[in-house]
């Protein structure tokens, strides 16, 4: 009887350690439920941490967006005053031709030569700030930089040939400022001929001649 009670025992300790292993004697919660709460504060916590550099990179962007653009509108005042800067000696260099002017009354030629003086000043500052005329008399008509306000015929130009500047033109750079205002050759209009066909004597018959005619008309 003591030799078969003995396995009784070991299968009933045996029974009474599974409950503990498994962790469910002492309440606890099985390792594997804790995984999925783990994963989704990882995710969130990416989630906020994108969300957030995304924000910043919006602020930067937008920060950038309004340097560059105060950037641009400060350059385009300094070009506005640079440019303002070199024609304030040709607008007072005419202001003082005016006043001499005003002054003399017999000697013009002095006015003449002033106004001379303040025309070449402007174009020298012209070609230095970049500022050029286009070239117009004596060239061919084109109209991307001419404007033909009128035509006129020219026998000894050919057609399209700027014949005279009435309005000169500018260009800044490669950029169009005003097209120039132009006089244009055109091909001289055809005399009209008489339709009528010119007057031709009738001919004499043969065999006749004029001796005979004039004794006929005796």
């Amino acid at each position: 009887m003591t030799t078969e009670e003995k396995p009784l025992e070991t299968s009933a300790a045996a029974a009474n350690e599974t409950p503990t292993e498994g962790g469910a004697a002492n309440g606890e919660a099985p390792a594997v439920a804790a995984a999925p709460e783990s994963d989704l504060e990882r995710v969130t916590g990416e989630r906020d941490k994108a969300r957030e550099q995304l924000l910043r990179t919006a602020a930067d962007f937008d920060n950038y967006r309004k340097r560059m653009r105060r950037e641009v509108e400060d350059a385009k005042i300094k070009g506005q005053q640079d440019v303002v800067r070199d024609l304030l000696p040709v607008f007072d260099n005419l202001e003082r031709a005016v006043q001499a002017a005003a002054q003399t009354t017999t000697d013009a030629s002095s006015v003449v030569e002033g106004v001379r003086m303040v025309l070449k000043l402007f174009e020298d500052t012209a070609e230095r700030i970049g500022l050029a005329r286009i070239k117009t008399v004596g060239e061919r008509f084109d109209p991307a930089i001419h404007e033909a306000i009128q035509q006129k015929e020219a026998p000894d130009v050919a057609p399209g040939t700027i014949l005279n500047e009435v309005v000169p033109g500018y260009r800044f750079g490669e950029k169009l400022v005003r097209a120039a205002m132009v006089v244009v050759a055109r091909k001289p209009a055809e005399s009209k001929k008489s339709d009528a066909p010119p007057a031709v004597e009738p001919a004499a018959p043969e065999g006749q001649s004029d001796g005979d005619n004039q004794g006929k008309g005796a």
